[in-house]
C-alpha cells in the first residue's frame, strides 16, 4: 500500500476502511471494507443482570487517556493479533495528535481491562479491547459507550461483530448503510473528554436508571 502516515490512515477512515496485518511478525498492511460492518447502537448497550451487579460492586477506576500504549500493548498482547509495530507506531501517532483515544479499567494500580479507538467528527472506530479480569472489557465499553453518548456521537464502528460484542448489543449492518451512516457522523462534532470519567457504578445507574 506503500508509506502508511496517520494522514493517509484518516482518510481510510473517513472513506470506511481500516488497516490490518496478518500477524505482529507481518509488516505488510492491507485495507479492510467488510460487507457486513459491527456497529454498537448508542441506545442499545445491553447490561445484563450479571453484568448489572458486577457494576454496581465494583472497586475499578475507570480513567480516559491515561496510559494510551498500555492499552494497545494490553490488545496486541495474545497469540494472535493484527497489531504489528508499524500498526502500532501509528495509533500512537494519531494519540499524540489528540485523534485516537484509550480507556482504561484500574485495579489500584494494575491495568486490568481497557479499549482504545480513532475519532473523526462523531464517529468513533473501536479497534481492540483487553481484559484480565473477569468482565473487565465488558464494563469497559459500557463506560466507553457511555462517554460517547454523553459526549455527542452518533456512530460506534466495532469493525467486525463476534460473539462477545453480540451479547452486549452489536449488530451488523451492509457497508452501503454504514457509509451513509459514517457520511453523516463525519461531518458532525462531538468530545472526546465532554465528560468527566465515572466509574462503573455510575455509569450503570446511568444506562440502567436504577439505584
Amino acid at each position: 500500500m506503500g508509506e502508511l502516515t496517520p494522514e493517509l490512515l484518516l482518510h481510510g477512515y473517513s472513506v470506511g476502511i481500516f488497516p490490518m496485518s496478518e500477524s505482529r511478525d507481518d509488516p505488510e498492511i492491507f485495507w479492510v471494507d467488510p460487507r457486513m460492518r459491527g456497529i454498537m447502537p448508542l441506545d442499545g448497550f445491553h447490561i445484563s443482570r450479571s453484568l448489572a451487579r458486577a457494576m454496581r460492586r465494583s472497586n475499578w477506576t475507570i480513567t480516559t487517556d491515561t496510559d494510551f500504549t498500555a492499552v494497545l500493548d494490553g490488545c496486541a498482547d495474545r497469540e494472535d493479533t493484527w497489531i504489528n509495530a508499524e500498526i502500532r507506531d501509528l495509533y500512537c501517532a494519531l494519540h499524540a495528535r489528540g485523534q485516537a483515544h484509550s480507556l482504561e479499567v484500574w485495579e489500584d494500580d494494575m491495568l486490568v481491562g481497557g479499549v482504545y479507538g480513532v475519532v473523526l467528527g462523531a464517529a468513533f472506530f473501536g479497534e481492540s479491547m483487553f481484559s484480565r479480569r473477569t468482565n473487565a472489557s465488558k464494563i469497559a465499553l459500557a463506560c466507553l459507550v457511555d462517554r460517547l453518548k454523553q459526549g455527542g456521537f452518533t456512530l460506534f464502528d466495532t469493525q467486525f461483530i463476534t460473539d462477545h460484542l453480540a451479547s452486549l448489543g452489536a449488530i451488523e449492518i451492509t457497508r452501503a448503510r454504514y457509509h451513509a451512516k459514517l457520511a453523516d457522523a463525519k461531518n458532525r462534532q462531538a468530545r472526546f473528554h465532554a465528560a468527566t470519567d465515572a466509574s462503573p457504578h455510575e455509569v450503570m445507574q446511568r444506562m440502567t436508571q436504577i439505584s
